[in-house]
């Protein structure tokens, strides 16, 4: 039972001067809808299946293995800026979510996963790797 939810991600605070964009596919970016010194906004639609006790994300956005499903941002140069200094992705996890939160997006038809991370990591370049303490939770679009 595939369904398609609507996801917001919201990156604090990006590094100025620095693209940044979702990975769709394996060449393929999504720019931000909304870009402001303060904050970038990403938002797109992905597929879930919910036929097993946790929600699959399948996809051109869903990377990665079935029990290990991310979201990659890109920046610099995987943003397609070749003369950036910096060259990065931001892995963000979403085997946090859970069947409970894609069904209650599925019942109000007005609701989206959405999460936030700060756009510049410890070492001041852009945040890369798997980015830690990820919280997606239900919003009104």
């Amino acid at each position: 039972m595939k369904q398609q939810i609507g996801i917001r991600i919201r990156v604090l605070g990006p590094l100025k001067g620095v693209a940044m964009d979702v990975q769709r596919g394996r060449f393929e970016l999504l720019p931000p809808v909304q870009k402001t010194a303060s904050e970038l906004v990403f938002e797109f639609d992905i597929d879930v299946d919910l036929s097993s006790c946790s929600p699959n994300f399948l996809g051109v956005y869903a990377q990665g293995p079935k029990d290990a499903r991310f979201i990659y941002v890109n920046s610099g140069t995987y943003s397609g800026d070749p003369g950036s200094a910096f060259g990065r992705r931001a892995k963000l996890s979403l085997v946090t979510i859970t069947k409970k939160q894609v069904e209650e997006i599925l019942a109000l038809n007005s609701a989206k996963l959405e999460t936030a991370f700060p756009g510049v990591g410890r070492d001041g370049g852009p945040t890369c790797a798997s980015v830690k303490g990820i919280d997606w939770r239900v919003v009104d679009k």
